[in-house]
């Protein structure tokens, strides 16, 4: 899936991350990117306001930060980005909660997320990690198991 995220209006409603926080920008981008590795993902995440000097686009694996310069802002940025997809734009997914963003993507024919919604997709994807993780725990053998092993594999002495 190949998202647009609307990234100061996702950080308002994460639980945990605050617009306020020096670095809730670099967080957001670390928190989708887990998400587009559980998921085969896309994602171009769009900021407002870059200080001087940082506006641009990064990457960072599955996701592309894209930090607008002061003066516009990542709605705009939203908007232009769907335009210039045309016809591809109704393969993009885009998440916000602003409803004129949410307008412009369905007269693109895109699909719309809300922010909400998608905070909780990132919970489910987190959740799923999670027990990917404890699964690949449990399957360590136990001591028996491994000494089984260590007697089926034992080097026999030779002529026998």
């Amino acid at each position: 899936m190949k998202y647009l995220v609307d990234g100061h209006n996702l950080i308002s409603k994460l639980p945990g991350l605050s617009l306020s926080m020096p670095d809730d920008e670099q967080r957001l981008i670390e928190i989708l990117r887990q998400y587009c590795l559980h998921g085969r993902h896309h994602v171009d995440v769009f900021f407002d306001a870059a200080p001087p000097g940082q506006a641009g686009t990064y990457n960072f694996g599955q996701v592309t930060a894209h930090f607008v310069r002061q003066g516009q802002t990542a709605d705009d940025a939203i908007r232009k980005r769907l335009a210039s997809l045309k016809r591809s734009a109704k393969t993009r997914v885009v998440v916000t909660s602003d409803r004129s963003v949410q307008a412009a993507a369905r007269e693109a024919h895109a699909s719309v997320v809300s922010s909400e919604d998608f905070v909780t997709s990132i919970r489910v994807s987190t959740q799923a990690i999670k027990c990917d993780d404890k699964t690949q725990a449990d399957e360590k053998l136990s001591e028996a198991e491994i000494q089984e092993w260590m007697a089926i594999f034992k080097e026999r002495p030779k002529g026998k």
